[in-house]
């Protein structure tokens, strides 16, 4: 829409047209939204960052005296809470994970290839300061902002912003070259990664950058690198993904003195239409009181489980005999509603939280039986996935043995976790394999490890915060059908999977010391419905697998 238009929107919004309030919130909100999420890179403060924002741009309306200058006034209002959320971050803070980042989000949504997904990439290499810059140069040369919005937002003059933008350019350069080394094949590159965590920070920048300056292999181009303006140019917004939340804090009002006083009610009690955030559900703050709303399809919320340690999984073990299992106390039963239509059923818990592991010497319990059919593989019984996006669908009731395959040797570094996706059915985490978690040395191997987690001479593979830590062997129990995923990017790292069954499943956990292995193997399976559900299980089939949460929803 043109200016002419927006200039009438939010003459009558500031004159209490509360449908051309709503229809500001709608047209604006994607703008901010990729402002913040490329300047945090899809931390999980975004959307609070975003909410506040358009808080204070809504509650402010009045005071702007220049409807003509709306964009850049709310862009120096994302600005500034920008700001605001790095200055109020502790130093228990700066570790926090991203809760999904941009920069794969924006390869992911915008369909990026070659060296535009190059440049998306190459964000996670900047500064937190240079982030924020670009994320409003990228909207610039995408023809959303102009120059001088954009040195309005940072709060500097145009020429300043001339040269704060080259500066930042020529970092975001060296980041890209950085991104097009860690996918070839150079043997110097590798023994300088060898001990990185798989972090992009910039210390690891400058590192990385000198090894390209100096070396031949790294320095050399196959192709043309094409500036990065001209990669943008044109490029539009990044959609809001489909379960972006926007919370409205009314500051202690209730929901009907916010109306009164000239909030509109659908912008109090959506903010979920399909234009403004594609959205499960809008949590609402009003009066203190929270209210959930849901789409009529949607699934109850439910909050996710840490199970407790019992005989049989990891943790503390107690006096309890051998080959016994104490399932865990059940979930209080939800209370009974007047307008209940039907009851939903719990299922499963959300492991997300790294095991301890059990003695070598405790034996795993016992594993309950569960009805098998039989599960049938596209991959046939033995399914190889060595790559990121081999995929293998799993179909019908029984047990599947997922072996695991890490080689930081070959290439080091963060390991994104494979995803189930589809699933129709139920799907269980019932065992972990005996003979070893792969974090176990393995004596007689150089510096203890062979494969494994790694080790200091070949570099390490690194789980994300939180992931609950692999055995070689996992086992998982099928009642439907589901797609496993391998997410590899960043560690070299392999899956198999076989059908298998219950029989097989106890001759394995049954492996421990006597047998020569190094530990037991593990009971995961309560039995009950509410026995642990894998990471990264989603029903939806999103394009990009590895983009699903780590807390299942299910």
């Amino acid at each position: 829409m043109d200016g002419q238009h927006w200039r009438a929107v939010i003459t009558a919004a500031q004159a209490g047209d509360r449908r051309a309030l709503d229809e500001l919130v709608e047209g604006w909100l994607p703008l901010v939204y990729n402002i913040v999420g490329r300047a945090l890179n899809g931390h999980a403060d975004v959307d609070d960052v975003v909410q506040e924002t358009m808080l204070r741009a809504v509650g402010n309306l009045g005071s702007l005296r220049d409807p003509d200058s709306f964009r850049s006034w709310l862009v120096a209002i994302a600005m500034r809470q920008i700001r605001d959320r790095a200055r109020r971050r502790t130093p228990d803070r700066l570790e926090e994970a991203v809760a999904s980042d941009f920069a794969d989000l924006t390869v992911l949504r915008l369909q990026l290839e070659g060296q535009r997904r190059e440049v998306a990439e190459a964000v996670r290499w900047l500064d937190d300061e240079d982030r924020q810059l670009l994320s409003l140069w990228w909207l610039e040369v995408a023809g959303e902002l102009t120059r001088r919005e954009l040195a309005a937002a940072v709060g500097i003059t145009r020429q300043h912003a001339a040269v704060r933008v080259q500066r930042m350019k020529e970092r975001l350069e060296t980041s890209r070259g950085i991104v097009r080394a860690l996918d070839g094949a150079c043997p110097g590159l590798r023994e300088v990664t060898g001990r990185w965590n798989g972090r992009p920070d910039s210390v690891w920048r400058k590192r990385l950058a000198r090894h390209l300056r100096g070396c031949g292999y790294c320095g050399g181009t196959r192709e043309t690198v094409v500036p990065a303006e001209r990669l943008l140019a044109g490029i539009a917004l990044v959609p809001l993904p489909v379960g972006f939340t926007l919370s409205l804090a009314l500051g202690g009002k209730t929901a009907a003195a916010a109306t009164s006083a000239g909030w509109s009610a659908k912008l109090l009690g959506a903010l979920t239409k399909p234009a403004v955030a594609m959205t499960a559900g809008a949590t609402i703050v009003a009066g203190g009181a929270y209210v959930v709303t849901q789409p009529p399809d949607a699934p109850p919320p439910r909050a996710a489980v840490t199970p407790t340690a019992t005989a049989g999984s990891a943790g503390p073990r107690t006096s309890a005999p051998p080959r016994t299992s104490a399932p865990p106390a059940p979930a209080p039963a939800p209370k009974s509603s007047p307008s209940a239509t039907k009851k939903t059923d719990p299922y499963g818990t959300v492991v997300d939280a790294v095991d301890r592991a059990p003695d070598p010497n405790a034996r795993p319990a016992a594993l309950p039986r569960r009805p098998e059919s039989g599960v049938t593989s596209t991959g046939g019984p033995k399914a190889v996935m060595q790559h990121r996006g081999d995929h293998v669908t799993l179909t019908g009731r029984g047990y599947v043995l997922v072996r695991w395959q890490i080689s930081p040797g070959s290439r080091p570094g963060a390991l994104v976790m494979p995803s189930w996706t589809g699933l129709k059915g139920r799907l269980f985490h019932v065992a972990s394999g005996g003979s070893r978690r792969m974090d176990d040395p393995l004596p007689g191997a150089p510096n203890g490890y062979a494969t494994g987690m790694g080790g200091p001479a070949i570099g390490y593979a690194v789980l994300s915060p939180g992931t609950q830590q692999m055995w070689q062997n996992e086992y998982f129990y099928l009642d439907g059908t589901v797609t496993l995923t391998q997410n590899e990017r960043g560690c070299d790292y392999g899956l198999i999977v076989f059908p298998t069954n219950r029989d097989a499943v106890v001759e394995d956990i049954d492996q421990g010391p006597p047998q020569g292995a190094i530990r037991y193997g593990l009971v995961r399976d309560t039995g009950t419905d509410r026995a642990p559900v894998p990471q990264y299980l989603t029903r939806a089939t999103p394009a990009d697998p590895a983009t699903v949460p780590q807390r299942s929803r299910v």
